[in-house]
C-alpha cells in the first residue's frame, strides 16, 4: 500500500478490534509460561497475537505476517506486517498498565509505517515518514533544541546493559542531565510526544524495533543500532533513538565506552 492516510485508518481499525483481548486477561491471575529463551508468555500474548492476525487477514490476504509468537517468513520483498501482541510481557502479569500491542507494516524489506497502542491507557501512538507522527490524532514531534548535556534519556533494560557492558552502562548513566531506567515500549512514545529526548535499548527482537522505528522517525527523530547503522531484520537488538543531536551524543557516549 502506497496511500499512507488509508493505510493509518487499517492499521488504526486492526489494533482497535484487537485491543479488548489481552485487556480480558489483564490482572486476572493468567497461567505464564517460559520461552526457551525464559522470556514469560501468556494465553493473552498468544490471543492477541491471533486476533491481531485475524484482522489483518480479514483486510489483506495476500500480505505476509511476522509476529513473536508464532513467526512467519521475513525474506520477499511484498507486504510485511510485524506484531508484538504484547510488548512488556513482565508488566503484564505483575499487573504494570505500562504494556503495549505493537504493529508495524513493511514493504520492500522497508520499515514504511508503524503504531504503539497503550490498551489501559487508550492511546495509540501511529506514524510513518511522510505521513507524520499522531497520538490520539494529534500531531507529535520530537522535542528539540535541548543540549546534549540537558536531555532526558531513558535506558530500558538497564540490568540487562550492565550485565552485557558494564562499561557502557555506567557511561550512559552520566550521559545526560536527567537518566532513567525504564522498560518496554511506552519510552518511544514519550520521545515521538517529545516528552524525553532519547532512549537506549538492548536485547531487542525485531517485532520490538521495527514497528516503532517509523513512528520515531515520522517524529523527527532518528533510532539506529549503537554503532548508527540502520535497523532490520540482522541487527543485533542494541537500539539507540533520540532527536538528531541527542542520538548523535548517544552514540558518541556508547562508542567512547567501548560499545
Amino acid at each position: 500500500m502506497t496511500d499512507l492516510p488509508a493505510l493509518a485508518e487499517a492499521m488504526r481499525a486492526i489494533l482497535a478490534q484487537a485491543r479488548d483481548v489481552p485487556l480480558q486477561h489483564f490482572r486476572s491471575g493468567v497461567a505464564v509460561e517460559a520461552k526457551a529463551d525464559e522470556s514469560p508468555v501468556t494465553r493473552a500474548d498468544r490471543a492477541a497475537e491471533t486476533a491481531l492476525r485475524a484482522a489483518i487477514t480479514a483486510r489483506f490476504p495476500n500480505h505476509a505476517i511476522y509476529g513473536e509468537e508464532f513467526g512467519g517468513a521475513t525474506g520477499g520483498n511484498g507486504p510485511l506486517w510485524v506484531i508484538d501482541p504484547v510488548d512488556g510481557t513482565k508488566s503484564f502479569i505483575s499487573g504494570h498498565p505500562m504494556w503495549g500491542m505493537l504493529l508495524g507494516y513493511m514493504d520492500q524489506g522497508r520499515p514504511v509505517m508503524g503504531a504503539v497502542q497503550m490498551p489501559v491507557l487508550g492511546e495509540v501512538a501511529l506514524g510513518a515518514p511522510g505521513h507524520g507522527a499522531y497520538l490520539n490524532g494529534a500531531p507529535i514531534a520530537v522535542r528539540q533544541g535541548v543540549a546534549a548535556e540537558d536531555a532526558f534519556v531513558c535506558v530500558n533494560e538497564l540490568r540487562r546493559v550492565l550485565l552485557a557492558d558494564r562499561a557502557v552502562g555506567d557511561a550512559l548513566l552520566h550521559a545526560t542531565r536527567y537518566v532513567r531506567e525504564t522498560v518496554d515500549c511506552y519510552t518511544y512514545v514519550q520521545l515521538a510526544a517529545g516528552w524525553i529526548d532519547g532512549v537506549v535499548d538492548h536485547g531487542l527482537e525485531p517485532y520490538d524495533y521495527l514497528p516503532v522505528l517509523p513512528l520515531v522517525q515520522a517524529a523527527g527523530g532518528v533510532m539506529t543500532d549503537w554503532a548508527g547503522n540502520p535497523l532490520g531484520f540482522g541487527s543485533d537488538g542494541r537500539v539507540v533513538a533520540g532527536s538528531p543531536a541527542v542520538h548523535a551524543h548517544l552514540l558518541r557516549v556508547i562508542a567512547q565506552a567501548g560499545g
